[in-house]
Order: structure tokens, then sequence, then C-alpha cells
């Protein structure tokens, strides 16, 4: 809104011009959303307990009974002002921003209707499987749909470290995206087990993801770097920085002790739109990199009820996914965050560097 109100004014104020810069107006994307989430924060916060949205806790598990009653849906904080962000300072004649978005809320409805069963209904299962999966899949096959109709897009497959490696999936590509951002979503969800424990590596990832995005919608840089380049697709970086932004705040009250979870709304919507991003700028399989942490913590579950089962009752771990292992061999809580931050730095570092390593 901001852009189309000032920028047409550049030419009679020559300062309104930098509302024409991308990088301009992701910036203060970041501070709008990470202001208002601390500003808003406390208020939703008690909203949250008045409407006795507490968190149930599993007694099967470390002993987190503490942290039981403790609002969660605190994701609802985050879409809010990623959104009132994104429509501030985006340009929103930009078909990417409007796919992001929908992707956004797409997969934060499908969150907030588990949540509200969960916490509201008191149904302990929220929504089932089938349902959870089946709405992730229908918002995913919606945007990418659109996004392959678009002109300059297409159906290949970039390869990290690997310039001239370019397969065309045709039409695999719809089904390998949904993939990628239904496995996105749920591995965030799955990550999202200790305070501050996912929204840390998501705030990592949504930064690296901005820097590829913006890459990929500029020309010259894209053809520098030999990545694929998409016009207009640049614009989304506003997005990612707003997601930045939102996910900082939303630590603020989320770090520990938390004063609040996201819940699946948080979780879904933040892990689905990290996926689409991925697939917008033809980073999909950069993804499995950037979010390593998230990749690790699914496989661990999968390795945990894949040799249970077969091996009739054994385990691998102690308990799935991978940070609850941790807590059960005695390594506190706090550290274990903090090194698993540490890991997603290091790995979008690693990501990072593909830009120049091909």
């Amino acid at each position: 809104m901001l852009y189309h109100l000032l920028f047409p004014l550049a030419e009679h104020f020559g300062a309104f011009n930098v509302f024409r810069y991308i990088t301009f107006r992701s910036i203060y994307a970041l501070l709008t959303a990470l202001i208002l989430s601390i500003l808003l924060g406390p208020r939703v916060i008690e909203w949250l307990k008045k409407v006795k949205c507490g968190q149930y806790i599993q007694e099967d598990g470390p002993d987190h009974q503490s942290k039981a009653g403790t609002p969660t849906m605190g994701g609802l904080l985050m879409c809010g002002t990623v959104l009132a962000s994104v429509l501030l300072w985006g340009d929103l004649t930009n078909v990417y921003t409007w796919l992001t978005i929908f992707v956004f809320v797409g997969f934060g409805l499908v969150g907030f209707f588990d949540d509200y069963l969960k916490v509201v209904k008191k149904k302990n299962l929220g929504l089932r499987p089938w349902g959870k999966f089946s709405g992730q899949i229908i918002v995913g096959v919606g945007a990418v749909s659109v996004l392959l109709i678009m002109p300059g897009y297409s159906s290949e497959l970039m390869v990290p470290f690997f310039k001239g490696i370019r397969p065309d999936l045709g039409l695999f590509y719809l089904p390998f995206a949904i993939l990628v951002m239904v496995g996105a979503s749920n591995g965030v969800n799955l990550t999202d087990g200790l305070d501050g424990l996912a929204i840390g590596p998501c705030v990592v990832t949504a930064g690296c993801f901005a820097l590829f995005i913006y890459v990929s919608g500029h020309y010259h840089l894209a053809d520098y770097l030999q990545v694929t380049f998409i016009p207009g697709v640049g614009e989304v970086a506003v997005f990612c920085s707003a997601l930045v932004g939102a996910g900082l705040g939303f630590l603020w009250f989320n770090a520990y002790p938390a004063q609040v979870f996201m819940g699946d709304v948080g979780s879904l919507s933040v892990g689905g739109v990290l996926g689409f991003v991925a697939v917008l700028c033809k980073q999909e399989l950069l993804l499995v990199i950037v979010g390593g942490l998230f990749v690790v913590e699914t496989l661990s579950v999968i390795l945990q009820v894949g040799y249970f089962k077969v091996s009739g009752g054994k385990r691998i771990f102690r308990m799935a996914p991978l940070h609850h292992h941790f807590e059960l061999k005695g390594v506190p809580e706090s550290k274990i965050i903090i090194r698993f931050w540490i890991l997603s730095i290091l790995l979008a570092l690693v990501a990072l560097s593909t830009l120049k390593l091909r």
C-alpha cells in the first residue's frame, strides 16, 4: 500500500524513489513485522488465555507438565503481522506475492482448524491425518498449478553445486513441488517441540531464501550467479523479510521459558510457505540443506516408526522427534535449542555458498 501511495510521488519528490527498491522495502517490512509483533504480543497472549487456548502436554515423554496450559495458537500473531507488513510494503500488483500469501494463509487455515479442534473442542488428536494432508495438498496444487502457467517458469530442477545439471521433470514436477511444500510444513510442525526450537531455524531459512528469491528476480545477478531468472519473483523477498521480522518478534515471547507456543496454525503456515518460496526460486533441493534440521527431525520420526514396526517393538531413539531423544539423555532443553540454532545457521551458510560453488 505504501509502495502504491508514495512511489508515484517520486517524480515530484526524489526521496520517494527509494520505494522502487526491493531491498529498501524488505528492510522496512522486516522492521514493521518485528515491531508489530512485540507491541501486539502481550495482547494476543492475554486474549489466548482468555479464550482458554492452552497447550495440552502428553505424559508419555519428557516432563513438560509445567508448560501445560501455556497459550498456544500464537502463530496467529505471526500470520497477522506478516500480512500487515506485506500489504504495507509490498507491490500488490505482483502475482507472485499473492500466490505466496495464498499458500501462507491456506496452510495456516489447515493448522488453525487442527488447533481449534484440539484446544477449543478438546479433541486431542485434532484433524485426522488424511484431513490435514488433504488440505495441504489442495492449497499446494492450486498454487503450483498457477505457477506453472506463468511466463518464465519451467518444470526444470536445479541441482546445488552442479550448474550444468537441470533435469526437466515435466508432468512429475507438480507432485514433486507438492511434496516439497507438504514436507517442509510437517517438518517444521515436528520440530516445534521445545521453546523457540522451530522458530529460530525458520527465521534463518526465511532470511536465506530472501536472498535467493531476490537474486532469482534480478536479471544481472541471476545471470552472473547462474541461477534461473524469473521476472518479478524478486518481490517475494519483501514477504520473506516480513516473515523474518515476525519470527523474531514471536521468538521474543516464545524463547525459553515460553509465554506462548505457535501451534499448528504457525508451524504449518510457516513451513508450507518456506517450501513454496523454495519452489518459486527453483531451489527445491537446496531446502534440504537450508532446512536440514527439519529434515533430520522428520527422518528421525520415520525411522523410529518404521524400525518399531519391523523389529517388533524396538527403538532406534529413546523418543522421536530427535530433540526429545536428547532430552531423555539428560541434555538441558536450553542447550538443545541453542545447538540446533547453531546447526541451522551453519547449514544456511553452506546453502549460500552454492551461489558461487557451481
